[in-house]
């Protein structure tokens, strides 16, 4: 199990690359033909969180929040041990609580 410096140090690595995220492999996603099918396994689609091909041809691609992501990133940092403490805590229990943890019990991050 991780101890609570290697969650801290994972979850901000995540976001740093989250909020660093390049779009272009998944706007060549929403126009790969099924000949180049293949290429989805080279494609990074970590800013991808939605991605709808309608009968009419229009295309909906929806991304992760960069900005969210870099805000997360700087309260942790302006709050120092405490408040990143109470983030890392509460995603703990957040994770536990999905993984059917013990006590399943979700914290508020405020």
């Amino acid at each position: 199990m991780k101890n609570e410096r290697q969650w801290r140090d994972d979850v901000l690595r995540r976001l740093e690359r989250l909020a660093d995220q390049k779009a272009n492999d998944a706007v060549k996603l929403a126009f790969l033909t099924e000949e180049r099918i293949e290429e989805i396994d080279q494609m990074d689609l970590r800013a991808l969180t939605e991605l709808k091909r309608h009968g009419n041809g229009a295309v909906e691609i929806k991304l992760i929040d960069k900005v969210l992501a870099l805000e997360k990133l700087c309260e942790i940092a302006h709050k120092g041990g405490d408040g990143a403490e109470h983030f890392f805590r509460a995603l703990e229990s957040s994770a536990r609580g999905r993984d059917g943890g013990q006590d399943g019990e979700q914290e508020e991050i405020k």
